[in-house]
């Protein structure tokens, strides 16, 4: 069984490279016995929900973890994968505004996972080349 914490980053390197878009990392195992952590990500479509469900559960498996439950569909603008240690949030735009998982869980810690994302150092990367420093 792998450790929450790397499982969580494996699952976001995987987002990432699918091109999950405000992926966010929240530390909750201090506040409630449902996870350690949650990850918060947002789909551009339908089709990329499923990819991005498809590719943690690729991730989790190459650690030796299964899914232990999953909710919603597809269709309904949001997913929810269960790892125990990690619960992954997959959604459309409009339903991680309209479900404000941020705000519901903002006792928890929110963690820099910038290390972690290629596109933000690509972004990086460029800002620099071109003399600018982003925030």
């Amino acid at each position: 069984m792998a450790e929450a914490r790397t499982l969580a980053e494996a699952i976001i390197r995987a987002l990432d490279s699918k091109r999950a878009q405000k992926i966010e990392l929240l530390q909750v195992g201090d506040i409630t016995i449902l996870a350690d952590y949650f990850i918060l990500c947002t789909a551009t479509s339908t089709t990329q929900i499923r990819t991005l469900s498809d590719i943690c559960e690729e991730a989790a498996e190459k650690l030796g973890e299964e899914i232990h439950h999953k909710e919603g569909e597809r269709e309904s603008g949001w997913v929810l994968l269960d790892f125990s240690t990690v619960v992954v949030h997959i959604f459309l735009p409009e339903q991680r505004e309209f479900y404000g998982l941020e705000h519901l869980w903002s006792d928890g810690e929110m963690v820099d996972i910038s290390g972690l994302l290629e596109t933000d150092r690509a972004e990086r990367r460029e800002a620099l080349r071109n003399g600018h420093a982003l925030d």
